[in-house]
């Protein structure tokens, strides 16, 4: 029968419960007479070699000393203890009071629970009772009993509980953007109020006693500078190598209580400077704080490019991403100075933006050609290469980092990221950590406003320059992954933007490209920001927009282009959202393209920092193009030079239409994508 066992007689006992195990046998009448004789011979000797002589007063005094020493080397003495009486074992007990393990003699339990082990088997989970479940999942019971949770339970385990990839931090550091903790000035990077930054204090003190115990446990040989941090740590006394010898025993838990820390709570949240709070949460930042418009040194762009000088000097694999959307804008013009001799994968991000019958082989090679237009040779050094990539999607990403380790592998090194402000270089290390928390349920919806809820999440936003040092993360096999701080690419307009505009201004998902037919006299106005007009005696062209969807577009007669600008900025064509004090100084570029019939594009009209313009027609197309003074216009070759008649449109006066809208269906179909 099974047993029934009370548990709240005993509050203290500490049981190990074994189930009965059917065993088959071999059965006595199959043995031999000898055999039977010889096992019954065994077993007798093997009782004997264990019973105790009942009236031998010392052998029980004996065995009771032996018992109590080692309860006492466990940490149990009589004050655990619990003596139950013959009382305690009567029948009276009520149901309540027993845990039921089943008959042993029920094949049909049997068989249940040896189905539950097997379904446990396969999920990798174990089946608990609703009631233990519900008890495990109350940390503060558990607290309450003395029990702590680590901060990594894990350690250095390779199973799929242990982090594929892990943003290493410090204390003293934002792990948001990079830059070192203050308290002394609000208007510069990494300040935290006080209070948050003498908490960040004491822990980068635990951080570093917990280095020096593991030097110290795994015996490896310390360096004069970690005796000296030693000494600041504990004392300001002389150090022998008794203390050295007893560094491996510190309990870092009473030390994190003596400092007014719980180091469970500490490691539930990271700590992030003002700055990343309000981009991250608002999507805005003082001017004071925002690259290319502070003069703030730490800030600066030499600043910048002098964390990256020393690349070209060791051997490192260098992920150059750049804006496909965006292209002349983000490709860095230094990038063969910052690579050096190392091996460059140029990722090309964004792809998601694209319409989706681009083809992937045609972009890539479109990529290789304008790279060598524009004089950059490291992605010919030997490793390097091209890859079409979505760092918000993950598209490419996988076959991205397997290229990149591989290389990093055989040249036993690291792997930096590098590349043009706001070309995605944050999205992507917050891609590779979420690979991470993929691998587990969702527990909770994010907050919106908030991409970055996620743990160890670093800070991306529209606005250029979001990081300003080196944020590390650890690939394993002492490989690790930097993001770098971007690099403002002259003549882009992103720079001229505020963090609003820039909401409109940089697309977040796929881009709807819209065509119209534009005659000589007539223009095409690109919200507030630029003007693309036909001029003198040609023949009317189209022209396909490549922008974000928010961006309004207003076909209008040319001579009639100053006066709209002038009075409906900010209402009727945004980007900007307002008037400015001082409007922008404005500057023409005229363009003659040679038409490559009526079947395809014959070129991209780039304007940085806020799309292409894909030119269409028959003989000659004179093309004025009007932008803010210093924004960057160049003329290449098209991208996605067969899309034109996929994206046609109307316009009633009011608004832009499609032409064709089937990918699209319901009330939520964007009719003009948008563009009054």
């Amino acid at each position: 029968m099974g047993q029934r066992i009370s548990l709240s007689k005993f509050p203290n006992l500490r049981m190990r419960i074994y189930h009965s195990t059917r065993l088959r046998a071999t059965g006595e009448d199959e043995l031999s007479e000898n055999d039977q004789k010889e096992r019954i011979k065994r077993k007798e000797e093997n009782v004997n070699q264990f019973q105790i002589n009942k009236n031998s007063l010392h052998g029980r005094e004996k065995i009771s000393t032996t018992f109590a020493e080692l309860a006492n080397k466990e940490g149990f003495d009589d004050s655990t203890s619990f003596y139950a009486d013959e009382a305690t074992f009567d029948e009276d007990f009520d149901e309540d009071d027993f845990i039921d393990f089943g008959s042993d003699d029920d094949e049909n339990d049997m068989d249940r629970r040896i189905a539950d082990a097997q379904k446990d088997l396969s999920g990798g989970k174990i089946s608990v009772s609703d009631e233990l479940e519900e008890f495990s999942s109350r940390e503060d019971a558990f607290r309450k009993l003395g029990f702590k949770r680590e901060a990594n339970p894990f350690g250095d385990d390779e199973t799929p509980r242990k982090d594929e990839f892990r943003l290493v931090t410090n204390s003293m550091i934002c792990s948001a953007c990079g830059s070192d903790f203050q308290c002394s000035n609000e208007t510069r990077p990494g300040y935290l109020p006080k209070e948050k930054f003498d908490t960040q204090v004491k822990l980068s003190k635990i951080e570093e006693l917990q280095i020096l115990q593991e030097k110290a446990t795994e015996r490896i040989e310390w360096s004069p500078e970690d005796e000296i941090e030693y000494l600041i740590q504990t004392s300001d006394g002389d150090v022998n190598a008794k203390e050295f010898d007893e560094m491996a025993d510190i309990d870092i838990d009473a030390v994190a209580e003596e400092l007014g820390i719980d180091l469970v709570q500490a490691t539930k949240k990271k700590t992030i400077c003002k700055r990343c709070h309000g981009l991250q949460n608002f999507g805005k930042v003082d001017t004071a704080l925002r690259p290319g418009w502070t003069d703030e040194p730490l800030m600066s762009q030499s600043k910048f490019r002098e964390l990256l000088a020393p690349l070209r000097e060791k051997p490192a694999v260098i992920i150059a991403l750049v804006d496909l959307f965006d292209f002349a804008g983000s490709v860095l013009p230094e990038l063969d100075a910052i690579a050096g001799e190392n091996p460059v994968i140029l990722a090309a991000n964004k792809v998601d933006l694209l319409p989706s019958k681009m083809g992937q082989h045609r972009a890539e090679n479109w990529v290789r050609r304008e790279l060598e237009y524009m004089g950059i040779k490291s992605i010919a050094n030997v490793g390097g290469a091209v890859r079409l990539v979505s760092c918000k999607t993950g598209f490419g990403v996988a076959g991205l980092l397997t290229k990149a380790r591989q290389l990093a592998d055989e040249m036993d090194t690291d792997v930096f990221i590098v590349g043009a402000a706001n070309a995605g270089k944050s999205t992507l290390i917050n891609h590779v950590l979420e690979r991470n928390s993929r691998r587990e349920p969702a527990r909770a919806k994010k907050r919106a406003g908030n991409a970055n809820a996620s743990k160890g999440a670093v800070t991306v936003s529209p606005l250029p320059g979001t990081t300003l040092k080196f944020i590390k993360v650890d690939l394993g096999d002492k490989k690790s992954l930097y993001d770098t701080p971007g690099l403002l690419v002259p003549g882009t307009l992103t720079q001229l933007l505020t963090p609003e505009e820039l909401k409109i201004v940089v697309p977040k998902k796929e881009v709807e490209p819209i065509t119209f037919r534009v005659a000589s006299g007539k223009c095409v106005l690109v919200g507030g920001l630029a003007r693309i007009e036909v001029i003198g005696d040609t023949k009317p062209f189209l022209f396909t927009f490549f922008v974000a969807n928010d961006i309004k577009l207003h076909p209008t007669s040319s001579a009639n282009a100053d006066n709209f600008i002038e009075t409906h900025t900010g209402a009727l064509l945004t980007p900007p959202l307002q008037k400015r004090e001082e409007s922008f100084e404005w500057e023409h570029h005229d363009v003659e393209i040679e038409g490559s019939g009526w079947k395809e594009a014959a070129a991209d009209v780039s304007l940085c920092g806020l799309g292409w313009v894909a030119i269409t027609g028959a003989g000659i197309a004179r093309v004025r193009i009007t932008v803010p003074k210093g924004i960057g216009v160049s003329v290449r070759p098209p991208l996605m030079p067969f899309d034109v008649w996929e994206v046609a449109s109307r316009y009633t006066g009011g608004r832009a239409i499609r032409k064709t809208g089937k990918k699209k269906t319901g009330p939520n179909r964007r009719r003009g994508v948008g563009r009054n």
